[in-house]
């Protein structure tokens, strides 16, 4: 018996539509995560991409449990002294819900240039609408 290692040119990937509607936040992106890592196909390999392509929509209908709305925190910082911003996540979901879910996904792929290759391959709207009907994907139900 040989065991079987992938080879890039045998990597299809396929393009799957996630409806976020009523998603809790963190449960969602575990398994968008999941998805853009391939790790729900049995040629799933670590060093390699063997991901899907997801594409998100209404991000701005996703939920969260507790008092994360008011409690949890956004920061990021303009490299000046004193440039640090804090926004709560009421607030960002406000402005661009998007980054909520890329967040959220970003934090769980791999830290490396494999990983940024995965984030490459998410796509998060807040509507309905998406401009990726020409790739026909296919809908997927968590």
């Amino acid at each position: 018996m040989k065991t079987y290692a992938v080879k890039a040119s045998d990597i299809e990937s396929r393009w799957w539509v996630v409806d976020a509607t009523d998603q809790t936040l963190g449960r969602l992106a575990s398994r968008v995560a999941g998805l853009l890592q391939g790790k729900h196909k049995p040629s799933y390999s670590p060093h390699l991409d063997t991901g899907d392509h997801v594409v998100i929509v209404n991000a701005a209908r996703v939920k969260v449990t507790g008092k994360k709305l008011v409690d949890k925190i956004y920061y990021r910082h303009s490299n000046y002294p004193g440039g640090l911003k804090a926004e709560s996540l009421e607030a960002v979901l406000r402005r661009k819900p998007e980054i909520v879910i890329e967040r959220a996904v970003k934090g769980m792929l791999p830290q490396s240039r494999l990983g940024r290759a995965m984030f490459g391959k998410l796509k998060v709207y807040p509507g309905a609408e998406h401009p990726h009907q020409a790739q026909q994907p296919a809908p997927y139900e968590l």
